[in-house]
């Protein structure tokens, strides 16, 4: 549902409710990011599906967004927990904005 109301950005939820339950902070992000990656295919299959997909147009993000999920994965295991948390802190904080205010 939260993929689905946040456009694959339900780890914005996801991630603290993660938290709430004791994952470690890089569980947390790595789970969130796993569960998202199979609901962004699920949810290309249905569009695809019923037509309303511009696949032309997607295939110039993917290579964009690999690289960006290798890098990320990389990272996760360099940066200490206490950044994580403020960096993922800062996210949710500038989403709101724009949320709010865009």
């Amino acid at each position: 549902m939260l993929n689905g109301l946040f456009g694959s950005g339900g780890g914005v939820v996801a991630v603290p409710m993660l938290r709430l339950f004791g994952l470690p902070a890089r569980k947390c992000h790595a789970t969130s990011v796993a569960v998202i990656f199979f609901l962004s295919i699920a949810s290309t299959i249905a569009y695809g599906l019923k037509g309303n997909l511009d696949l032309p147009s997607a295939l110039r993000y993917i290579p964009w967004g690999i690289l960006g999920a290798v890098t990320g994965a990389l990272l996760l295991k360099k940066i200490p927990s206490t950044l994580l948390r403020r960096v993922f802190g800062l996210i949710v904080i500038i989403s709101a904005v724009r949320i709010l205010f865009i």
